[in-house]
């Protein structure tokens, strides 16, 4: 969802500033071809009810989640992601195209061609729908993608998403981490006290 709150129009910081998005699976036990939604979240956590409050916070920010159909395993979606990184297509509109088709569209992303069909019609990856298809079928890049998410548990202990890592204008100092879903307001606070430390 914050890939919705990353767009919500904000008075201009007066700094510049990157979002990055980097890998992480919450559950790589998921089976490989994804999992029905309400049967998953039965099976692991008793009922899908934990769901209503993102939704709702969704609703406002217009992440509607109107079709979520699957709990899918997120591999092949992040090894989409480094491709299009790769061609020079920013993470965030990675994740977002492929956040539109699983949370709106009830697409299946644990697939191989609904991820070729993203690249192909929303990203405009400039390689051929074959290419595509033999890079996520061959697992390219799931070495990579492991890696980032292990070197992300190892220097924040990160448990869970979203996680915000902020790095900060004076490098001597550490990045400043935030867990948990935020809102637009919480997250301007929070670039606003670091400007100010940072000075």
């Amino acid at each position: 969802m914050n890939s919705f709150n990353r767009d919500n129009p904000m008075a201009p910081l007066t700094t510049a500033h990157d979002v990055e998005w980097r890998p992480y699976q919450i559950d790589p036990g998921t089976n490989i071809g994804g999992e029905e939604f309400e049967a998953y979240n039965i099976r692991r956590w008793g009922s899908s009810a934990w769901t209503n409050r993102l939704r709702a916070m969704g609703k406002r920010h217009g992440a509607l989640f109107e079709n979520w159909k699957w709990w899918p395993h997120t591999l092949r979606c992040h090894q989409l992601v480094l491709l299009a990184e790769r061609h020079g297509i920013s993470t965030h509109d990675a994740n977002a195209a492929i956040f539109k088709a699983m949370y709106e569209e009830g697409q299946n992303v644990s697939l191989v061609e609904p991820l070729v069909d993203i690249a192909v019609t929303e990203l405009k990856l400039p390689l051929s729908r074959e290419v595509i298809t033999a890079y996520l079928t061959a697992n390219e890049g799931g070495d990579e993608v492991r890696d980032q998410i292990q070197r992300g548990r190892s220097a924040f202990d990160i448990s869970g998403v979203p996680y915000f890592v902020i790095q900060r204008t004076d490098s001597s100092k550490k990045p400043y981490a935030l867990s948990g879903a935020q809102d637009p307001a919480t997250l301007r606070k929070v670039f606003e006290n670091l400007m100010v430390e940072d000075k």
